[in-house]
């Protein structure tokens, strides 16, 4: 394990209980107090949730249960076991729209937009994509993280596919894991690219934002194959195939290579200048292919471009340049 933790698959595991993070303490936060350190490392917990860990030895540093106050060097070893927090109680579901593309009595496909948040947690406790499977499908309940077996970024748009069933549930788990699930995406980026090409370079999260992934070579193998769909003269749009689905993987890769999304405030460096701006990552999930997991049908969907979307690429075949994140 190095001072980057490495990150997880995009793609859930199916388990309903907090995991443990294991990490190390960046070189960076030599010098400070363990619960400072962690509201660094950890930034999606409280300073306040951070601190109750670690008086009731649930974080161990190098093995061992230390005080608050206690100052990290750097390299230690950290582990935390996170608890549920009492406050925020059970999931409640709640009458949220759906774009169903397809259900029947073992999977239902999503068209997500912009906006909705996947899972409750970093603050969002209501109005997710979980809360709205609760209230569609009672029995969702009864299923780990009421049946969602991958996730889309807050504001990227497009296809998912939720289990109904337990069965179902396990097999899709499996089929992300052995990569028969295959997602298409439509990528806006910045820059003019004029040929095809697979970006492989591991990811991992960053050792000091982190809520952000990186390129480091001790992260995990991620894999990104894009084609050219059109081009503008400030901006390509591609097409992006994943053969692995680490998170934030598109946005991450396309930075490394110098063409980061259009209006992606998290990878971009880019301020708002003159030209059209952009309020989200220009980024879609537009095809969908699996095997049912009952009849063992290879079934495929696609969706087009999200309205929002599709007004900027108007606007850009009709001449006007991207200026920059809102």
């Amino acid at each position: 394990m190095t001072d980057l933790e490495l990150d997880d698959e995009e793609d859930y595991k199916g388990i309903s209980a907090p995991e443990p993070w294991h990490g190390e303490v960046p070189p960076a936060l030599a010098g400070i107090r363990l619960d400072n350190a962690l509201a660094t490392m950890l930034p999606e917990y409280s300073r306040n949730r951070l601190q109750n860990w670690i008086r009731t030895g649930n974080v161990l540093v190098n093995g061992q249960a230390i005080g608050v106050r206690d100052k990290v060097w750097g390299g230690e070893s950290v582990t935390v076991f996170p608890e549920a927090d009492p406050a925020t109680g059970p999931d409640e579901p709640e009458d949220i729209p759906l774009d169903i593309v397809f259900e029947d009595p073992a999977i239902i496909i999503i068209n997500k937009p912009a906006g909705l948040v996947v899972h409750p947690g970093n603050g969002n406790h209501k109005g997710t994509l979980l809360n709205a499977l609760l209230h569609h499908s009672p029995g969702a309940a009864d299923l780990p993280r009421a049946g969602i077996v991958h996730r889309l970024d807050k504001d990227t748009s497009g296809l998912m596919v939720v289990a109904k069933t337990l069965k179902a549930h396990t097999d899709l788990v499996r089929q992300m894991h052995g990569r028969t699930v295959k997602r298409e995406y439509l990528a806006l980026v910045q820059g003019e690219l004029d040929r095809a090409g697979t970006v492989n370079a591991p990811l991992a999260r960053d050792p000091i934002q982190r809520t952000k992934r990186t390129v480091h070579p001790m992260g995990k193998q991620a894999i990104t194959h894009y084609t050219i769909e059109e081009r503008f003269p400030s901006a390509t749009l591609l097409r992006c195939g994943l053969e692995t689905g680490r998170t934030h993987q598109i946005r991450v890769h396309m930075k490394h290579i110098g063409h980061p999304l259009l209006g992606d405030k998290t990878y971009s460096n880019v301020r708002r200048g003159r030209g059209m701006a952009f309020p989200r990552q220009a980024l879609h999930a537009t095809k969908l292919a699996l095997n049912h997991p009952y009849t063992g049908e290879r079934m495929e969907w696609e969706v087009p471009l999200p309205q929002d979307m599709e007004v900027l690429l108007e606007l850009m075949r009709a001449g006007g340049t991207w200026g920059g994140t809102e």
